[in-house]
């Protein structure tokens, strides 16, 4: 298996290729790597429209190089591609490239950028900026950003260079006014701005150009089909429902049923051989209705009842799908926490309970495997952060508080970001918007509990269950907007038939590769 690729910081993209170049490699043989993939994945990807011609966009640092390789490369096979420089060359290598690529297009195929509309090309490549780039785009960049947004409009299928000009490659922060792409071909690295801002970068493939692997090896990595396949824990021929696990689900306070039945038919989905529903009696009646091949009990309200009708039963607790958090919900959560000193995932208003209070949740929960679940707000609470600083950090912030707690801490969102007791980081970028409704999370619970209860390992639990929750979401047929109208059903019964897994290495030179998330 190979190893997994990093999600990067525009610094820690920048400091790669100087790791590459001090190596020995050339800084302009890095340029005509990365141009020469990107030139065969469109010719690959976009066969169908290259009879129509290609117009490349070159601005003026290596991007624009990249660009200018891209140009020469598809017009030696015989494509009729034109440039647009509405900024000439600035660096050698770009420069050098220029020379190259004109003396096989031809003065002629380099033109104005007033001309940029007249060609009527179906493809068009943007290399205007590249990961350095921030802020909004000024001048003459400007406007070849709003002639690559009028080409797309009238059909054009545009491919960025590295990321879509004027996206900041380590925050997402995207301006008003920037390139929106329907393909993203990313050199070597997953840039973190791309993996937030997947609406302006449409499907993105991170194609191998031969950089140095050694440098940054503490950045976070990028889960994929092929790891999830290696870590998936198996299912013996001669399994029984004991050898599968049995999961307890705390939660279902009165009137919050419909959470601790969401993750309990997630959890029957992923494998678990069995379910107990522990929930408050208002609604232990209703969920196992609704889920007969869950176990049930209601609360236990002492020690002695905890582990007689969970302790001595559960491989694997999860507590907080509608939980709650009145003073019973409180109580119940303290005595879980005292009774139970197994694998445990905690979520939701399990976490809530915990706010401003991560000291207090730390001392709590010390010697055990624990995942812990939050949301950007969950977190926050715990953490007593805000919640747009939580967003803004997303891929460090939950590095010093799973230290602290001595657990895993899976933090929700686009993308997930997932954070090992030990400082390990993975990040899984699977999912659509279907996921962003509630008891999403449920789901997701049920799933990391299984998990968690066949392996032992939270991490690799947590990390494995955010990329199949995603995947199961990305499985649904959707029409029209893809949002409206599917629902969490869908979702599951993908989730169903969505563990059958290929870890078979992808074509070269894609690394990874993840679909198009379409704006609505």
């Amino acid at each position: 298996m190979r190893p997994l690729i990093r999600v990067v910081t525009s610094a820690e993209s920048a400091a790669r290729d100087e790791a590459t170049i001090g190596a020995g490699v050339p800084s302009r043989a890095l340029m005509q790597r990365a141009g020469a993939a990107a030139a065969a994945e469109i010719s690959l990807r976009l066969r169908d429209r290259l009879a129509h011609g290609v117009l490349v966009f070159a601005g003026p640092g290596n991007n624009g190089g990249d660009a200018w390789v891209v140009a020469r490369a598809l017009a030696a096979t015989g494509v009729r591609v034109r440039v647009i420089e509405p900024v000439p060359a600035k660096t050698l290598d770009a420069g050098a490239e220029r020379v190259l690529a004109i003396g096989v297009l031809g003065e002629d195929s380099v033109d104005m950028l007033s001309h940029a509309a007249d060609g009527g090309e179906q493809i068009v490549v943007d290399g205007l900026l590249g990961t350095g780039a921030t802020g909004q785009p000024r001048g003459a960049i400007a406007e070849a950003v709003g002639a690559i947004a009028q080409s797309r409009e009238r059909g054009a299928v545009v491919v960025a260079l590295d990321v879509p000009s004027a996206l900041d490659a380590t925050s997402g922060a995207a301006p008003d006014f920037g390139v929106v792409a329907d393909l993203t071909l990313s050199f070597g690295t997953m840039k973190r701005g791309a993996l937030v801002a997947r609406k302006n970068c449409g499907a993105i493939a991170v194609l191998d150009i031969g950089l140095d692997s050694n440098a940054h090896d503490d950045a976070p990595r990028l889960i994929d089909e092929s790891w999830v396949a290696a870590h998936l824990p198996s299912i013996a021929p001669d399994a029984n429902k004991g050898t599968r696990k049995k999961l307890a689900l705390i939660g279902g306070a009165p009137g919050m049923a419909g959470a601790s039945i969401l993750a309990a038919r997630a959890a029957l989905r992923s494998g678990i051989g069995m379910v107990k529903l522990v929930l408050a009696p208002e609604s232990l009646t209703a969920a196992q209705q609704a889920e007969p091949q869950a176990l049930g009990t209601v609360w236990p309200t002492d020690a002695d009842a905890f582990r007689r009708d969970v302790g001595e039963w559960a491989d694997t607790v999860v507590i907080g799908p509608g939980l709650g958090r009145g003073d019973a919900s409180r109580s119940l959560l303290d005595l879980m926490l005292d009774a139970w000193n197994g694998p445990t995932v905690i979520d939701a208003d399990a976490i809530t309970l915990f706010e401003g209070r991560s000291d207090d949740l730390a001392s709590r929960i010390s010697g055990r495997p624990i995942a812990l679940t939050p949301h950007p707000v969950e977190f926050a609470r715990l953490t007593s952060m805000k919640p747009n600083d939580v967003l803004d950090q997303r891929f460090d912030v939950g590095r010093s508080v799973a230290a602290r707690l001595g657990a895993t801490v899976l933090l929700k969102g686009v993308p997930t970001v997932i954070f090992s007791a030990e400082g390990a980081r993975y990040v899984s970028a699977t999912g659509t918007p279907l996921l962003a409704t509630g008891g999403s999370g449920d789901v997701l619970s049920g799933i990391i509990g299984t998990l968690l209860a066949q392996t032992g390992e939270p991490t690799t639990a947590a990390a494995i269950g955010a990329w199949i929750h995603g995947r199961a979401a990305e499985r649904v047929p959707t029409s029209g907007d893809g949002v409206r109208g599917p629902s969490l059903d869908e979702v599951l019964d993908e989730l169903r038939d969505g563990w059958s897994l290929d870890a078979r290495p992808t074509r070269y030179p894609v690394l990874v590769e993840l679909p198009g998330i379409p704006a609505r």
